[in-house]
């Protein structure tokens, strides 16, 4: 049970770092910028894009990176919450 945990822990931490890693890159390379972006898009849209179903681009900013990172992190809080009781 607790490699479990801490696999979906892990798991949780790369995920919220390839979120900030795409948000970056959104602000550098809007228009693509190779394999990597490619690859970082690939791996964060099924996670965006449900998000952005329940919450549409206002203003022109896309809010579901913000409310991924959110979910990411509080999922890992208490995932570590479990791992230390």
């Amino acid at each position: 049970m607790m490699l479990l945990l801490n696999f979906v822990q892990l798991l949780g931490y790369v995920l919220w770092f390839l979120l900030i890693a795409r948000v970056v890159t959104s602000w550098i390379t809007p228009t693509g910028g190779g394999g990597l972006v490619a690859f970082i898009y690939q791996v964060t849209e099924p996670i965006l894009a449900p998000i952005r179903r329940v919450i549409p681009p206002m203003g022109g900013l896309d809010w579901s990176p913000l409310v991924a990172l959110l979910l990411f992190g509080v999922l890992v809080r208490l995932l570590s919450q479990l791992t230390v009781s």
